[in-house]
């Protein structure tokens, strides 16, 4: 073979370009492959920070269960749990952790039953109960005191029978389910008939005479009924009832015999009008507003209309006013119910009769001294109800009786004086 010539194959390939590698060629453009490709892909990403940090001001985690019955007593095995109860034990099993047929430690019922609940009406009876023996404290008792099987609750339900002589503490009687009546009671029994008796004594010597005994009884009459309705202190509304009361007796002796009743009832009709006005001028709501309103205005009636007994004659006046401190009196004697207010309007007739034989009245003073009675009663039993306080039955349980009966004085003493 001849030799290969180097000049040749240069010469030969002078003119040709010069030969590049594909490869490089093709990624020439290309950016640079770096090394670790997750690093790239995450450069952006914020950094990972340890979660400790971010709890670090947070409160450590409590076990809530263990928390909840940290205080409670610790749960003692075959006290207080009937037989089965746990599962998978037959009737008649000791409990867990105990020998079959063990009987468990001796204890009190009292230590027994220190933490279960209170036992309602719901309840089944526990087996004291079912034995004869009854729990202290118990619902169907008084505390301290056994009952019988089968017995009455020691508490009886409210009634309208109300209670005469016993001092019973309205709050108490009110938690003990007692009668929401409560009679005033002998003290105020006593001072009805003092009231009534002075009315009575001044009635003979004028119409001045009798002014000071009725302004008595005029204001114990506003502010008793203004505390009966749970509505103390109430000064302004009081005052009002007193003022239209004294303007009544003013108006009855500056007219009239004849005019009386008119005068009465002009006064009220004026003091109704000016109660409006002055409950339309108050703040309250509406409901405080129409409630002060209605209780404004009775009160202020019933003060006006005990000007009656100024109306009336003085020997009618002398009749109702017995007529009345003697049926309150007997009303507050022990005895029963019913038979107590037939003795009371007996006895308020009998007075009547014999009052009336010593004025003009003569036997028709039984009649008046019937209808003084009977008012006299009605206005009694108001201010008993609705559990009343011991200032109630001082001024309302006073007052009232005589108030009732003071229109009954002026129209039957018109018939027959």
């Amino acid at each position: 073979m001849p030799p290969v010539q180097d000049g040749a194959a240069a010469a030969e390939t002078a003119y040709l370009p010069p030969v590049q590698d594909a490869a490089a060629a093709e990624t020439s453009y290309l950016p640079p492959v770096q090394d670790g490709a997750a690093a790239a892909e995450t450069a952006y990403l914020p950094p990972v920070r340890d979660t400790a940090a971010e709890t670090a001001y947070l409160p450590p985690v409590r076990d809530t269960a263990a928390a909840e019955t940290a205080y409670l007593p610790p749960v003692r095995e075959g006290v207080g749990v009937p037989d089965g109860w746990y599962r998978g034990e037959a009737p008649g099993a000791a409990g867990p952790g105990g020998p079959a047929g063990a009987a468990p430690a001796a204890e009190s019922p009292a230590e027994a039953t220190a933490y279960l609940p209170p036992q309602t009406a719901a309840d089944p009876a526990p087996p004291a109960a079912a034995s004869g023996t009854a729990q202290p404290g118990g619902p169907a008792g008084r505390p301290g005191e056994p009952q019988a099987p089968g017995e009455e609750p020691a508490y009886s339900p409210p009634t309208l029978g109300g209670n005469t002589m016993r001092a019973v503490d309205p709050a108490q009687a009110r938690a003990e389910g007692l009668s929401p009546i409560i009679d005033p009671g002998p003290q105020s029994a006593l001072l009805t008939a003092a009231l009534g008796l002075l009315l009575a004594a001044a009635a003979p010597f004028g119409d001045l005479a009798l002014l000071l005994p009725l302004a008595a009884l005029q204001g114990l009459t506003a502010a008793g009924w203004f505390r009966l309705n749970g509505m103390w202190p109430a000064r302004q509304g009081i005052a009002l009832a007193f003022l239209g009361a004294l303007v009544a007796d003013a108006a009855v002796l500056a007219v009239d015999a004849v005019h009386g009743p008119g005068a009465i009832i002009g006064t009220l009709g004026v003091w109704v009008l000016l109660t409006l006005v002055l409950q339309l001028r108050s703040a309250a709501d509406p409901d405080e507003r129409m409630y002060g309103l209605m209780a404004s205005v009775a009160s202020a009636a019933l003060a006006i209309m005990c000007a009656g007994f100024l109306a009336a004659g003085s020997a009618a006046v002398s009749v109702g006013a017995v007529a009345v401190a003697v049926a309150v009196f007997v009303r507050a004697l022990p005895l029963p119910p019913a038979p107590s207010v037939g003795v009371s309007l007996a006895a308020a007739a009998g007075s009547g009769v014999a009052v009336g034989a010593l004025t003009s009245i003569g036997a028709g003073g039984a009649l008046l001294g019937l209808a003084a009675g009977v008012c006299a009663l009605v206005g009694l039993r108001v201010a008993a109800y609705d559990y009343p306080s011991k200032f109630v039955h001082m001024t309302a349980g006073v007052a009232l009786p005589l108030a009732a009966a003071a229109p009954a004085v002026y129209l039957l003493g018109r018939v027959v004086g």
